[in-house]
Order: structure tokens, then sequence, then C-alpha cells
């Protein structure tokens, strides 16, 4: 296990988790009660620090920042148990450490819980659907076009944003985080349990499904 791919990863947790509380918070201020202008700030936002990030940390740890890719790269076999579940701690504490970092930068109090509801079957489905399109995004592209991988997951989230009820939060950490954020991009806390299901669901399927459509190489050829 390298330091360098674990603080990578808490950075890299840091920095996507202040930008999408950040950008949420900038983003309802801006829009004068419009909606849906908040959250175009807050999807473009969010897809351009991804396409950073990917870029600049996924050679040192393949920048995951997200437990349900661990979870699917661990059943993989790409990193070992104990990387994975250092991955996901540092992602959680990267991830907590960047929404506090968003609510001193706009003046808010640090330690807050979010009164937002996000709740319903709709809801749990848009993030079973949101996490198991992730999944097959950086496995496919990862094998067919490894190059694309940052523009293919920063498009994928712009596009989840949209497309999923729930706004695709597509991520057990940040909806841990976004939890502790009594803004825009919040949610209660009394929520987040169905979310992390809908989402570990959905990342097992994705899994199960690319491991039909992309075989490892020794799979392929044997």
């Amino acid at each position: 296990m390298s330091s360098r791919a674990i603080f990578a990863e808490a950075l890299g947790c840091l920095m996507l988790f202040a930008t999408v509380v950040g950008s949420g918070i900038m983003a309802e201020r801006l829009a004068g009660g419009n909606m849906a202008v908040a959250l175009l700030g807050n999807t473009l936002a969010t897809g351009a620090i991804l396409f950073v990030l990917i870029t600049m940390f996924g050679p040192v740890s393949g920048a995951h920042m997200n437990p349900a890719v661990t979870l699917v790269m661990r059943l993989r076999g790409h990193i070992r148990t104990d990387t994975a579940l250092a991955y996901v701690a540092t992602q959680l504490v990267g991830g907590i450490l960047g929404v506090w970092l968003a609510h001193l930068m706009f003046d808010l109090p640090i330690l807050q819980l979010s009164t937002k509801l996000r709740y319903g079957p709709g809801q749990w489905a848009g993030e079973a659907v949101a996490t198991f399109g992730l999944i097959p995004t950086i496995i496919g592209t990862m094998r067919m076009r490894p190059d694309s991988i940052p523009a293919s997951v920063a498009l994928y989230i712009v596009a989840a944003y949209w497309f999923t009820s729930s706004t695709s939060f597509a991520n057990p950490a940040i909806t841990v985080a976004r939890s502790l954020s009594d803004s825009f991009a919040g949610i209660g806390p009394s929520c987040v349990p169905a979310f992390v299901i809908a989402q570990i669901v959905g990342a097992v399927a994705a899994h199960l499904v690319s491991g039909i459509i992309f075989p490892s190489l020794q799979e392929e050829f044997a």
C-alpha cells in the first residue's frame, strides 16, 4: 500500500467534496431561487473538477474517490483488501474535511447537519441507476480507451445529475459527507442508509454486468 496513493485519495476527496458543496452554496446564492440554474452551476463545477482530479491523481491512486468504485476494484482483483479499507477510510475523512472547508469559505457554521430530506423509491432507484451507470463507464473506458477516463467519468456525472431523480450522488462517502451540510447539496442523515444501500446494490450489479461485457484479458482469451 502506497502512502502517496492514500494521500492522493484524501486530497482528491477533499477537493471533490468541497467543490460539490461549495458550488452548491454559490449556485444557490446566485440563482435567485431558480433551482434549475442552481443545479446547472453545481453540475458544471462537479464535472470540471472530476476531470481535473482524475487526470491528476489517476496515475497515483486510480482516483477512486468513491467507496463504491473501490469495492468494485477490489472485487475485480485490482487492489488488495487492506488497500481498499484504507481507501474507504481516507475517502470519508478527506471528504468530510472538504465539506467543512466549503463551510469555512462561505462563512457558514463548520459543524451542521442537513435538514434536506431525500426519500422514497424514486430517489433510491435513482441512486442505484446512477451508481450502476458509473461503474461500466469506468471499467469500459479503462479497457477500451484508458486515456479518456477523466472525460468519460466527468461527462457521465454531468449527465447523471440531470437524468436521475436523486441528482446522482453515486458515492457512499459523499452521501455521508453531504449529510453534514445543511446546504443545497445536503441530505438528511436519516436518508443516508437507504442511499448507501442503493449505491452498493447498483455497484455490485454493475460489477456483474461489466464482468460479462468487459471480461479480464485472461478470461477473454481462455
